[in-house]
């Protein structure tokens, strides 16, 4: 990267980082960010958010008093991630990130950093240290890590981390893509070897290929819809897995999305494949309102959540999330459980899911609920459990099933 044009990534990133620090996320910013400036910029914000637990410990450590201005604040993190990952290029992004400061915060910038590189060593003992910055969570996150998996929360904090890998979904219904170079799991699931950007993916736009973890792609499976059934997809967007259930069979098959745009990307991804579906805009809290009355065979009901078993890809959730918003979350995912229920066909198939490591959203939401309704029975997911608990790993990212077949 020329050095005019990492000063230019710098400034552009700050802001993103900054949408963050204000309590937003940045999605909305990364989007309308220039083609030829997005991947140096997107290089720089995931590594600082997904490391802002450290960051933000190591800025403490750098300041004489706190950094109001979250431009400059968000430059600071930015920089310093970098240097910690990117030693070799110390030089050229103190210079850069000074010329990318605003002028008030020129100095600051240029002391701040290089006091970091003449105190290196001692400040990444420390934040070695420190829990927050050496697994970069926030607290509660990590307790509940600590609580739902003693022997492992460790690895599970490390993987969500990492870089996400990217795994590609085979469209059963069109002829193969020869020139990707991957590993296949199962039949519809290439992993990578590199990421690669959408536009550039050999048989995307006639869609030979979707983007979709592997992870994520158990949902069709689990679900086994069948020709000729009746099915509802509850949460649908962005439609991934909708279109997965219409690659494997013929289905009459609805998708429920409650926000309008939403639905509009759930439309989008259904005509780059050639599927149709009912797409249907409203509350998966209340069904029933737009329901023609005539029972479904299998429910999909993929359901908001903390998206804390995806967090690596969304690393702007970990520090946005709050403790009760995992509670709050489990009380939507209770209603409208309850709501889709009596839609299910007697002898009908629900599956429950969600990206969640939180026991409170999965496999405690699924025991109150069985409690609640004698006529459902869980069924196994392929294993000696009935449920399905994913971690985030190497392969796919965190996700929660649970089977439940209705009684007649």
């Amino acid at each position: 990267m020329k050095s005019p044009l990492l000063s230019v990534a710098l400034k552009t990133a700050a802001e993103a980082v900054a949408t963050v620090l204000a309590g937003r996320t940045p999605d909305a910013l990364l989007a309308g960010i220039e083609p030829a400036l997005r991947p140096a910029v997107l290089d720089l914000v995931f590594p600082t958010l997904r490391d802002y637990g450290r960051g933000d410990f190591l800025l403490g450590r750098l300041l004489e008093k706190p950094l109001k201005d979250k431009p400059a604040r968000a430059l600071l993190l930015i920089a310093l991630e970098r240097l910690e990952r990117r030693p070799e290029e110390a030089h050229t992004l103190v210079d850069q990130a000074v010329t990318a400061a605003a002028k008030p915060f020129k100095g600051l910038a240029n002391a701040v950093l290089r006091n970091f590189l003449r105190r290196r060593d001692e400040l990444l003992a420390a934040a070695d240290a420190d829990a927050v910055a050496r697994w970069r969570h926030p607290h509660w996150w990590l307790e509940k890590l600590r609580t739902a998996y003693p022997d492992r929360w460790q690895d599970i904090a490390a993987a969500g981390n990492t870089h996400p890998p990217m795994c590609l979904r085979l469209n059963r219904r069109r002829p193969p893509v020869d020139m990707l170079a991957g590993r296949l799991l199962g039949d519809t699931a290439l992993l990578l070897d590199r990421p690669a950007p959408v536009e550039r993916l050999p048989g995307f736009r006639e869609g030979r290929v979707s983007v979709q973890d592997w992870g994520a792609q158990q949902a069709a499976v689990l679900l086994d819809a069948r020709d000729g059934m009746r099915v509802l997809d509850a949460c649908a967007a962005p439609g991934g897995k909708t279109a997965h259930l219409l690659e494997r069979a013929e289905l009459d098959l609805t998708a429920l999305e409650l926000d309008p745009q939403r639905a509009r990307r759930v439309a989008a991804n259904l005509d780059r494949l050639g599927l149709r579906a009912n797409l249907q805009v409203g509350d998966a809290r209340r069904p029933g309102d737009g329901w023609d009355g005539k029972a479904f065979d299998r429910i999909l009901a993929d359901l908001p959540c903390s998206a804390s078993g995806v967090a690596r890809r969304h690393p702007d959730i970990k520090w946005l999330r709050r403790a009760a918003d995992v509670a709050a979350f489990a009380q939507t995912q209770a209603a409208i459980l309850a709501a889709l229920w009596p839609l299910l066909a007697p002898g009908g198939k629900m599956l429950y899911c969600t990206c969640s490591v939180f026991p409170e959203e999965n496999g405690g939401q699924l025991h109150a609920f069985a409690a609640r309704h004698p006529d459902a029975r869980r069924l196994p997911t392929g294993g000696a459990d009935p449920e399905l608990q994913l971690l985030p790993a190497a392969t796919h990212d965190g996700f929660y099933y649970a089977l439940l077949e209705k009684v007649p």
